[in-house]
């Protein structure tokens, strides 16, 4: 599967090839985008703003496992000694998972439970990313469907288990600042005039 993509590719218009190496990286930066809009849309509450960070937190976590599992597993990349649209990564840059589908499918999943109208397009992204790892020539099919795996799994959990404890402790501290006494600083007149308080003398 991964010569016949790769080779597809290569036989591709000009045009195509060009996007794919565009958005394979540019893509990353559309869901960054993406996840600084849900944040900046969850103001001024501070529930929906805690929910919001939970997908660049989802998306992390996502991250450093499969980095965790590169260096475990050590498959080497599919791409040596090969044409492919963009260079091959240095020897120890390690194929299994993917890092770029495990990043966009984590984001891509995060956002959708953020913000639900944002499924019907971040999700096919997410794939779309997958797909062009394999399309350049980086990673084999099945790097890409593990790391979309790894990434949507996390983003579900973190958001299964961590809506609740994170929205609930935004509210209580959100409560406890309102609950804060203020007291009106008292107000200085000029000397000899009569009314209102007045500061006490030096001494």
């Amino acid at each position: 599967m991964y010569d016949d993509i790769v080779e597809m590719a290569g036989e591709s218009p000009s045009w195509l090839q060009a996007s794919g190496v565009l958005f394979t990286d540019a893509g990353l930066l559309i869901f960054a985008a993406l996840m600084a809009w849900v944040f900046w849309r969850a103001r001024p509450s501070p529930a929906r703003i805690a929910v919001s960070l939970l997908v660049p937190a989802a998306t992390a976590i996502a991250y450093l496992i499969s980095e965790a599992a590169k260096l475990v597993i050590r498959e080497d990349r599919p791409c040596r000694n090969l044409v492919t649209l963009v260079e091959c990564p240095a020897a120890g840059d390690w194929s299994f998972p993917s890092n770029h589908s495990t990043i966009a499918a984590a984001a891509a999943v995060g956002l959708a439970l953020a913000w639900r109208r944002l499924a019907p397009w971040v999700l096919p992204g997410a794939l779309l990313m997958g797909f062009s790892r394999v399309f350049v020539g980086a990673h084999y099919p099945h790097d890409v469907l593990a790391g979309l795996v790894l990434g949507s799994v996390t983003a579900w959990l973190v958001f299964r288990y961590l809506t609740g404890p994170v929205t609930g402790l935004a509210r209580r501290l959100t409560a406890h600042a309102g609950d804060a006494p203020t007291q009106p600083m008292p107000r200085v007149r000029p000397r000899g005039d009569s009314k209102g308080p007045s500061l006490p003398p030096r001494r």
